[in-house]
Formats: structure tokens, C-alpha cells, sequence
């Protein structure tokens, strides 16, 4: 018998879907979710345009510039880390940790951002803007949160030595998200801060 009955060669699997289908099922409402938002906000923009310019003005375009930065890093260590997995290569742990303290960074530099916002008098209440500022980045925050958590459950399936345990859907799916974290917060910051 040859060696290829024996161990046939590796293929890629044709139609794979990374991750399991449901996350791609949330990522797809959440999407829809935020396109509404979108729109929403497009209308209300069109209706009061002096207004949204000078709510717009007193954001902090260094800090949104900042945290844009930090979450599209975190996106590509997230990309390096599968990557990792795929070449059973021991360096993925420490990648997805990288992108944990980058989206750390985001969630601190935000709370740092709503806190000098408020002892300014820019609250929720403030306007039409102010209610679409908080609201929209307050969601975003919360999945920021959320994929946190994601990628803190990815880590715990490495054993000491790097290796990891169980399937690669984990990290395909919570790089989904991730990426899905990353791509909202580019639409949000050219939305609200450069718009």
C-alpha cells in the first residue's frame, strides 16, 4: 500500500465556514442591527446639520484616532494568532493576549473619553448628537466587552505548552467577532468624529 492510501495529503476543506455558522447568524443581525442605526443617524444628521457640526467639534478626534488605532492592532494580532493555530505554531496564545491588552487599552482610553466628556457637560442628555454619541459608542463598548470575553475563552484553551486543545472554531469564531468589534468602530469613528 502507498503512502498516500495510508495518510492521504491534507485538503482544505471547499465551502468551510471559519468558526461555527451561529456566530456568523449574530454577526449578521448585529450588522443589520447597526445599519438601522446608521440610517437613523444619517436622518437625524440631515435634519439639524449646525447642530450635529457643533456637538461633532467637541469630541476628541486624537482619542477616537487613538482607540481606531489600538482596536485595527488588535484585529491583526487576532489574524496572526489563527494564522498560528493553522501552523500549530506556539505563539498564538501570546498574540491573542497582545490583542487583550489592546482592547483593554480601548475600553480605558473610552472610559477616559466619556468621563472628560461629562465633567465638560456633554452628556446623554445634551442633544440630538450627544444621544447618538453615547447610545452608538456605548453599544460598541459593550462589545468590546463582549469580545474580550470571547478572546479570554479562546486563551483558556491553550494548554501551558501553547498547544491548543479542542478544534480551531473557537478562535475562528472569536476572531469573527473581533474583526466584526473592529469593522463597526471604523464605521463610528468616521461617522461621529470625522463626518
Amino acid at each position: 500500500m502507498n503512502e498516500e492510501a495510508i495518510h492521504p495529503p491534507r485538503r482544505a476543506a471547499r465551502g468551510h465556514v471559519p468558526g461555527e455558522e451561529g456566530v456568523w447568524v449574530f454577526i449578521g443581525g448585529d450588522l443589520v442591527a447597526f445599519a438601522i442605526f446608521f440610517m437613523t443617524y444619517a436622518v437625524a444628521r440631515r435634519q439639524e446639520p449646525a447642530l450635529f457640526d457643533r456637538a461633532q467639534a467637541l469630541l476628541d478626534r486624537g482619542l477616537g484616532l487613538l482607540n481606531t488605532l489600538l482596536l485595527l492592532t488588535s484585529s491583526l494580532l487576532v489574524a496572526q494568532a489563527l494564522a498560528a493555530v493553522r501552523r500549530d505554531d506556539r505563539r498564538a496564545r501570546p498574540l491573542l493576549l497582545g490583542a487583550m491588552a489592546l482592547g483593554t487599552g480601548f475600553v480605558i482610553v473610552k472610559a477616559c473619553e466619556y468621563s472628560a466628556k461629562i465633567a465638560q457637560g456633554f452628556t446623554l442628555n445634551s442633544n440630538d448628537f450627544s444621544i447618538f454619541y453615547y447610545m452608538f459608542t456605548g453599544i460598541h463598548l459593550v462589545h468590546v466587552l463582549i469580545g474580550l470575553g470571547v478572546l479570554a475563552f479562546a486563551v483558556s484553551r491553550f494548554d501551558n505548552r501553547g498547544a491548543l486543545r479542542g478544534g480551531i472554531g473557537v478562535i475562528e469564531g472569536g476572531g469573527a467577532f473581533w474583526h466584526l468589534v473592529d469593522l463597526l468602530w471604523i464605521i463610528l469613528f468616521a461617522l461621529l468624529y470625522l463626518v
